[in-house]
């Protein structure tokens, strides 16, 4: 056949900057004329990553609620501390029975932990290696470059790597080493719905970008009356299916039908829907395009997906009370919106969803926000997640502590960017021989699977 494959396509894109909206896509066309004996996908699993920029507060995401943790908070946080027995947290208990309290921003996910479908990971970074205050003081440890720029820590949290970007992402790499599972599929693996990713670039898969809710048809095609729009389609439909015999022609011609192909899957879910309402943010959009794209695993032979969605904001150096809470709203909404489809969907089991963020914050305020910091606590979420316990260790939060870089709460991670990427590519089903080309750094640290999927 004349087509190429949607990786050497997608390349193309890349250099040409075709279809901005919808790179990478497969040969879509393969997937309808076949989409009748493509198995169901029963062992389908997705991961979907909620990307915050500029740098979440976890502390204010997820606080103590007693003892000397509550007594070291308070002290830190200043004006900053949500105070512990108002309605401005939500209680919970980890299983060990230490209590802690929720932002009350995160009300439509706070259900969820004692139904053990949401978990929290602490104090979670970028390393190098495990790391302690004297080795951090006395520089006798490698640190991650750049630490607390963050276009760099964007990139090294996304690429799991503490030296930089090193050209893939860590979620592309677990598609990279589980491309073997979508055998029977062309439809791509890794998808971004904020914009570029390199969370999703893998050696081999490469990165999808859609936009939620665009139509790649593009533009030119409505016309009046409807026999004139027909006319139009048809034409682009005839010019794209001719082969020129030009390599360069003959492969954006090949992109721009997938992406129409793509267009009418997208369109005609589009009034069948979710009985799920969700937000009409732009957040709520990505997580609603994401649920609409796992409902065609069957139609598409998707056994294994990653997706990448973003939401902005969080670079909360000043006003950050309010501004804090409604970022947490916005997530919370979006993403409990989105579990509920994936019960709707049947799959609830197989879709872990997390939060992600360059670096957290100061435990000390600077003013009525906080500044750059390092260790933040994580959400994850889903069917198969361990849910209704803290994982990993509770940093200690004294200024000048045993966990602090200094003497203002910059908190030195306890659990590393790869003990919490390896546990998902080991639930994924990357292999235990193909780990280290996925977390090159994950045997420097003690625990390679943090125990919060099943």
């Amino acid at each position: 056949m004349q087509h190429r494959s949607f990786i050497s396509r997608r390349s193309f894109l890349e250099k040409t900057m075709l279809l901005a909206g919808a790179t990478g896509l497969g040969r879509l066309g393969l997937l309808n004329a076949r989409a009748q004996t493509l198995p169901t996908s029963s062992d389908y699993k997705a991961l979907v990553c909620v990307f915050m920029l500029g740098g979440n507060d976890g502390h204010n995401t997820i606080v103590p609620l007693n003892g000397s943790a509550l007594t070291a908070y308070q002290a830190a946080r200043g004006s900053l501390a949500l105070p512990s027995t108002s309605a401005q947290v939500l209680p919970v208990v980890a299983k060990n029975g230490t209590p802690y309290g929720l932002n009350n921003g995160l009300a439509a996910l706070h259900p969820l932990w004692a139904q053990g479908k949401l978990g929290a990971i602490a104090n979670m970074g970028m390393l190098v290696a495990p790391t302690t205050r004297a080795q951090y003081l006395g520089a006798t440890v490698g640190l991650p470059s750049n630490l607390f720029s963050h276009s760099d820590q964007v990139l090294s949290m996304q690429a799991g790597d503490p030296n930089g970007s090193g050209g893939s992402g860590w979620a592309g790499r677990v598609a990279d080493a589980t491309r073997s599972r979508n055998a029977a599929s062309t439809f791509p693996p890794a998808i971004s719905f904020a914009g570029s990713s390199l969370f999703c670039s893998g050696n081999i898969v490469q990165s999808t970008s859609l936009i939620p809710g665009y139509n790649l048809w593009g533009d030119g095609m409505t016309a009046w009356p409807a026999s004139a729009a027909n006319a139009k389609k048809q034409a682009l439909q005839e010019i794209i299916t001719l082969n020129s015999g030009v390599s360069m022609i003959q492969a954006a011609n090949d992109v721009r039908a997938d992406a129409i192909e793509l267009n009418g899957m997208l369109t005609g879910l589009q009034g069948t829907g979710f009985a799920t309402q969700f937000p009409g943010t732009s957040l709520g959009q990505q997580l609603q395009q994401v649920a609409q794209l796992i409902s065609l695993r069957n139609q598409t032979g998707m056994k294994r997906q990653v997706f990448f969605c973003a939401i902005g904001g969080f670079d909360t150096h000043s006003s950050q009370d309010w501004a804090h809470w409604n970022l947490l709203t916005n997530i919370s909404d979006a993403m409990a919106a989105f579990y509920n489809a994936t019960i709707e969907m049947g799959v609830a089991d197989g879709v872990t969803t997390f939060t992600a963020s360059e670096f957290g914050r100061s435990l000390q305020p600077s003013g009525s926000g906080s500044d750059h910091g390092w260790g933040n606590h994580h959400l994850v979420m889903g069917g198969g997640v361990k849910g209704g316990d803290l994982y990993g260790a509770f940093p200690d939060l004294a200024l000048g502590g045993p966990d602090d870089t200094g003497n203002r709460g910059v908190l030195i991670p306890t659990t590393s960017l790869d003990q919490f990427g390896g546990t998902c590519a080991k639930w994924f089903g990357v292999v235990p021989e193909d780990m280290p080309s996925v977390f090159p750094n994950l045997d420097r640290f003690p625990t390679a699977d943090l125990g919060f999927l099943a």
